[in-house]
């Protein structure tokens, strides 16, 4: 990557960990500040506020992303994050848990992920973007565990309204960022990899294998969020720790969990088992909901769910866009994720909502019972879907052709060993390919694509 490619990608990476810490960092003690704000509000009403965002998310994110195309990628990103801000603000400001509802839901309606997304793309050569994006991807991860242990120590120095506060000044660092360290993109098109297309939408929504996934992501955020309505309560009651002190069973657990995510990651991209660690990951996410329903007032019953929970929760996050990546069409790629991402809020929604209700109504149990329906209907869906191809996806720069060149290019590339699906898109001079991950001939593609070029 060059200087300006690896500027480009650090700074649009830490404006997406910015707006996913301003989320993250609430969630392991909002519940218990929300149940002490006027009127005490139910579970019901506390799981709407952690899950308000994921739904205006989901309305707008797709939008804003098609919307950066013709109004231009940083004027839509400005306006998404002084949403968020203004979001974040409202909430800080909030006394009541029906005003913290409207201001999370105004934060959710900030959703500048797609043309941030869309942005990367621009600044990165094809090569690169991978990289590009594997960045933003460990930013999110490193985010999150971040946020489980320092939520809660904030929570003693500022309080869930200062780290409103302090998300919504963070977003504003953002804009200035955004301004003045992110480069301006010399040609701002449409990249199929990379952005939501209209016209493919039915395509990626036909796709059967992409279905099992986008539940997948659906089931996997929205047992999520209705688990951060009802631990905070439990591990104080059981466990006797004050919201301040959470992050002293958070932190060996992320721990553990990254410790045991990572070689399951390789093991699985390596030898081609990527479906088997998917289908233990999702057993086991299984057996953590059925952990917790059965555990759910025992300290140490907590622990060992919690810890079970996030192994499972980190193998699955980090395995899911790369089999959405194999599995996509290639020419698909970047609406199939738009889709995946609109089912992940949903899911955060859903889960808000529902896991209020059933806990509210029925008491903690209830909830993850609910939870271990969502994944064992997941892992049916994952059992019988087709292991994801072991390919790698490879992206060449190509000088402008005419559609009818980029066909039989296309039909050239597909004939060279190793090639498993090959598509030249003219009009963004760009040929995308799937190729077998340790045998395919790169040196006469690179030669095919070097003659049109």
């Amino acid at each position: 990557m060059t200087s300006l490619e690896l500027r480009a990608s650090l700074s649009l990476a830490s404006i997406y960990g910015l707006r996913m810490l301003g989320m993250f960092l609430i969630l392991p003690i909002f519940a218990i500040y929300a149940e002490g704000l006027p009127g005490n509000p139910s579970h019901l009403m506390i799981g709407l506020a952690l899950g308000a965002y994921g739904l205006t998310q989901a309305v707008f994110q797709l939008p804003f992303g098609m919307a950066s195309d013709r109004y231009g990628r940083k004027r839509v990103i400005y306006f998404g994050l002084a949403i968020f801000a203004l979001g974040s603000l409202i909430a800080a400001l909030a006394q009541t848990i029906e005003m913290t509802i409207v201001g999370r839901a105004i934060q959710g309606a900030g959703a500048v992920s797609a043309a941030v997304t869309a942005l990367v793309a621009d600044l990165t050569r094809e090569e690169h973007r991978t990289k590009a994006m594997a960045m933003i991807g460990g930013t999110i991860g490193i985010t999150f565990a971040f946020s489980l242990v320092a939520g809660p120590a904030l929570n003693q120095w500022i309080g869930i309204p200062g780290i409103f506060a302090l998300t919504g000044i963070l977003t504003l660092l953002a804009m200035l960022v955004v301004r003045f360290v992110v480069p301006d993109p010399q040609i701002s098109r449409f990249h199929s990899d990379a952005e939501a297309s209209a016209s493919k939408l039915s395509e990626v929504l036909r796709n059967t294998q992409l279905l099992r996934l986008n539940f997948g992501i659906f089931a996997l955020h929205a047992a999520q969020m209705a688990m951060f309505v009802v631990v905070p309560f439990a591990l104080m009651k059981s466990g006797g720790l004050d919201a301040n002190h959470h992050w002293q069973v958070y932190l060996p657990i992320m721990g553990i969990s990254f410790v045991c995510m990572v070689p399951a990651i390789i093991y699985g991209e390596k030898k081609a088992k990527l479906k088997n660690i998917f289908v233990a990951a999702i057993a086991l996410m299984f057996g953590a909901q059925l952990l917790f329903a059965s555990s759910i007032n025992q300290f140490w019953g907590i622990v060992a769910s919690l810890t079970a929970y996030f192994i499972a929760f980190n193998v699955l996050e980090a395995s899911l866009p790369s089999i959405i990546s194999k599995v996509a069409p290639a020419a698909s790629k970047g609406t199939a994720m738009g889709v995946y991402n609109t089912s992940q809020s949903l899911g955060i929604f859903l889960g808000g909502a529902v896991g209020g209700w059933l806990s509210h109504i029925y008491g903690y149990a209830a909830v993850f019972i609910f939870c271990s329906v969502l994944i064992a209907l997941w892992l049916a869906f994952a059992v019988s879907m087709k292991a994801p191809p072991a390919v790698k996806s490879r992206m060449f720069h190509l000088s402008e052709m005419t559609a009818e060149e980029g066909l039989e290019l296309a039909d050239q590339l597909l004939r060279l060993q190793g090639v498993r699906e090959a598509v030249v898109l003219a009009d963004e001079g760009v040929a995308l390919l799937k190729v077998d991950m340790h045998a395919w001939d790169e040196e006469a593609a690179l030669q095919l694509i070097g003659k049109e070029n």
